[in-house]
C-alpha cells in the first residue's frame, strides 16, 4: 500500500515533499493538500501523466483537469490573454478558492485532454501545494476522488479511493477549514469556477460552478453587470465536468479545485 506521509511531522514532511517531487517528475501521481480538497496531480507536461491522472478518477479526455500554478505570474505564460477583469479578480481572489478559465497559449505543448483551446487555472492558498508547486512548475490537478463519488478532504479518504494508483499521499489535516460550504451540493467546499473566454469579445463573465467563492464576491470586484444572468447551464471543456472540480465532484468541472484544488 502506498505510504501516506504526515505533513505536520518534519522527517515526514521531508521524506514526502522529496518522494513527491520525484514522482511528478516520472509522470506518476501525487495526492496533495489544497485550500479546498485534496488534489491528484501530475506533470501538466506530460501526457502519459494526465491519461494516468483521468485513468485514476476514471475520466475520458472530454473531462480534462485544471491546472494548478505556484502564482499570478504563471497566468500570462499560460494563458493567450488575461483581460483586466481577471487581473482584478486574481489580485483579490488568488491564492484561494477561485478557477479561471480562459484561452491557453496556442504554443504550450501539453495534452490535458478535448480542452477547445481552453485552461482553467488556479493557484491554491496552502503552503504544502505552494512550495510543490514552486519546484515541479505547474501541474494538473483534479479533486482527489473517484468520479461520482464525494471529493476527498483527508488523504487517507482519498487513498481509500484510488489506493496504489498514486505514488505519494501528502496529509495536512483536513481541507476546506478557511471556507464556508456555500457551493452547490450540501458540504460543497470546491472552488467556484468562472468561465472569461468571452471577455475579450465584449462578452460576460460565466460563473460554471459556484464554488467558496461567492457571486456576490465576485460582483463586488468586476460589477454585477459584467456577470452573466444566473441561469446559464454550459460548462467548458477545460473545467472537469464533474462536480468535485476538483473537489468538484461529477456534475459541475473539477475543482481543485483543479480546480477542477
Amino acid at each position: 500500500m502506498t505510504a501516506i506521509y504526515d505533513c505536520s511531522v518534519d522527517s515526514q514532511l521531508l521524506t514526502g515533499m522529496r518522494l513527491a517531487r520525484g514522482a511528478i517528475g516520472r509522470g506518476e501521481l501525487v495526492v496533495l493538500p489544497t485550500d479546498t480538497v485534496y488534489g491528484l496531480a501530475a506533470d501538466a507536461f506530460t501526457p502519459a501523466a494526465v491519461q494516468r491522472l483521468l485513468d485514476a478518477k476514471g475520466r475520458g479526455r472530454t473531462s480534462p483537469p485544471p491546472v494548478l500554478v505556484p502564482g499570478i505570474p504563471t497566468l500570462d505564460a499560460l494563458a493567450a490573454e488575461v483581460p483586466d477583469a481577471v487581473r482584478e479578480l486574481v489580485a483579490a481572489f488568488w491564492p484561494g478558492g477561485l478557477t479561471v478559465i480562459l484561452h491557453a497559449q496556442p504554443s504550450l505543448q501539453w495534452d490535458l485532454g478535448e480542452t477547445r483551446g481552453t485552461v482553467a487555472l488556479r493557484m491554491p492558498s496552502h503552503p504544502i501545494a505552494l512550495e510543490l508547486l514552486s519546484e515541479t512548475g505547474p501541474l494538473a490537478v483534479s479533486s482527489a476522488n473517484l468520479s461520482g463519488r464525494p471529493s476527498a478532504t483527508t488523504a487517507a479518504e482519498a487513498e481509500a479511493m484510488l489506493g496504489d494508483s498514486v505514488a505519494v499521499y501528502l496529509e495536512a489535516g483536513p481541507s476546506g477549514s478557511d471556507y464556508e460550504a456555500v457551493g452547490e451540493r450540501p458540504g460543497d467546499l470546491s472552488s467556484t469556477i468562472v468561465d472569461a473566454t468571452a471577455l475579450a469579445s465584449g462578452g460576460p463573465l460565466r460563473i460554471v460552478r459556484a464554488g467558496v467563492i461567492t457571486r456576490e464576491r465576485i460582483a463586488e470586484v468586476v460589477g454585477e453587470e459584467l456577470l452573466a444572468p444566473i441561469a446559464e447551464p454550459a460548462l467548458p471543456a477545460a473545467a472537469d465536468a464533474s462536480a468535485d472540480a476538483d473537489a468538484s465532484t461529477d456534475a459541475a468541472p473539477d475543482e481543485t479545485d483543479a480546480a477542477r484544488s
